[in-house]
């Protein structure tokens, strides 16, 4: 009897399905991490998205108007007749400025009142006088808060007569 020496053996059954498993592993796991690296990167994306938008105003109306007088007008004494809304980004601070508006129309009617006819007739004119009167009221809302609080004032109504 001569001795037969094994031919080399097909694959068996189990070698096969332990590489079929190890590839499905490994496709399972490359997929995984993608849809990880993937989702992170969108949810980390999203905060810079919202941080770039600014928070939503608030428009704060004080009320009544102001009416100061004018003394040079062409036609004789006049008046001027303002209205005023201050706006402000900051969810708290629509209180704030709602405590301390006695004191901030006081400095507004002081700064009105100041005004002349020619000063307030042309649009340079109006748009200095809202920049002095932001400044004014950012200056009070600092000393009283240690910020400015408000971020522009606009004239609603400008009336000169």
């Amino acid at each position: 009897m001569t001795a037969v020496s094994p031919a080399s053996p097909a694959p068996s059954k189990k070698r096969r399905l332990l590489m079929i498993t190890i590839g499905l592993l490994v496709l399972a796991g490359a997929g995984g991490a993608g849809w990880y690296m993937f989702m992170h990167k969108a949810a980390a994306e999203e905060p810079e998205a919202k941080a770039a938008l600014p928070a939503p105003a608030q428009y704060l109306p004080m009320t009544p108007a102001f009416v100061v007088n004018l003394d040079e007008t062409p036609s004789g004494p006049g008046y001027l007749q303002v209205e005023v809304q201050l706006v402000t980004r900051d969810p708290l601070a629509g209180a704030e400025l709602q405590a301390h508006e006695p004191a901030l129309r006081a400095r507004l009617l002081m700064l009105f009142a100041q005004q002349t006819y020619d000063g307030v007739s042309t649009r340079a004119g109006k748009e200095a006088l809202q920049a002095q009167a932001l400044k004014e009221v950012q200056a009070l809302m600092t000393e009283e808060t240690g910020k400015p609080v408000a971020e522009a004032l606009l004239f609603t109504s400008f009336v000169t007569q």
